[in-house]
């Protein structure tokens, strides 16, 4: 029998659910409020990770955060007692990096509004990361979750976004999500600043829920869209990401959506479950029920 818990379904019955779930190969997962929440892992949270393993179904992390860089975020997920390999993590400057690779190889020299954690990461991937000087000139502009932004940067930005240089944003989030009394504003707010200044939205936004992420996924493990299931606590990004990948989106209630959320979203998650124990279950049940 289908768990109790799942509170909402796309399949038409429990055999259609079994018989989607035993096609799954990978899942990509949301970080905080489907793994853990701040800085707190959720108890079930290693078991069902043992349990893909098991399976032999792989994961990937994915975070529309680029504040850290790769080595941060294994580090943050270590202490947090998950051991995990850079295959394993995807953010939102490594799914840039991938864009401007792939679809702008002509392109080497960045102005980036971002962490110097960020700045690094483009810089290992072969980019050159100009100073703040107008001599200094750009092939493109990169705009991210910038926590050490200044305005003379955010002015160098604008300067040269408005004279016609590539735009790219890693991530349409306004804000951060936080638990603390302040409010962190994100890569979405920092671009609408630049638009009011000069007039122009980014050419290409990355990160949930563009599909960028796991086409990348896709690419890098050689899967169909139907043997990955996305899992993620936002709508907006997560669910609605896996519906443009063509992939399963599976919303848990562990972090900010909730099941009202959920029958009002269009398009509505293929499953809702509680928490991943949930969903771990359920893997398993539909491998039993062949």
């Amino acid at each position: 029998m289908v768990d109790e818990n799942v509170f909402l379904s796309s399949f038409p019955d429990e055999q259609a659910l079994y018989n989607h779930l035993q096609k799954i190969r990978h899942v990509a997962l949301d970080m905080d409020g489907t793994i853990y929440r701040g800085n707190t892992i959720f108890p079930f949270t290693g078991q069902f990770l043992s349990d893909l393993k098991a399976m032999g179904i792989g994961y990937s992390f994915l975070t529309n955060n680029p504040s850290k860089s790769t080595a941060d975020y294994l580090e943050h997920l270590r202490r947090m007692g998950i051991v995990a390999t850079k295959s394993e993590l995807y953010t939102t400057a490594q799914a840039t990096i991938d864009y401007l690779q792939n679809n702008h190889p002509e392109v080497k020299r960045l102005f980036i509004l971002g962490t110097p954690s960020m700045i690094h990461e483009f810089e290992l991937a072969g980019f050159v990361s100009v100073p703040d000087d107008p001599k200094e000139e750009p092939d493109a502009v990169v705009v991210g979750f910038d926590l050490t932004l200044t305005y003379d940067r955010l002015s160098r930005a604008a300067w040269w976004v408005s004279q016609e240089k590539l735009y790219v944003a890693t991530n349409p989030d306004y804000v951060c999500p936080t638990d603390e009394p302040v409010v962190l504003v994100d890569c979405g707010s920092i671009c609408a600043a630049i638009e009011k200044a000069v007039g122009r939205e980014p050419d290409r936004v990355l990160g949930k829920p563009q599909p960028e992420m796991l086409n990348g996924i896709l690419e890098l493990h050689n899967l169909k869209s139907e043997e990955v299931a996305m899992v993620g606590d936002r709508i907006y990004t997560d669910i609605l990401m896996a519906h443009r990948a063509n992939s399963l989106g599976v919303l848990v209630l562990s972090g900010e959506a909730t099941m009202e959320d959920a029958e009002k979203a269009a398009p509505k998650p293929n499953l809702v479950t509680p928490t991943i124990e949930t969903f771990g279950k359920l893997l398993k049940l539909s491998r039993t029920n062949q």
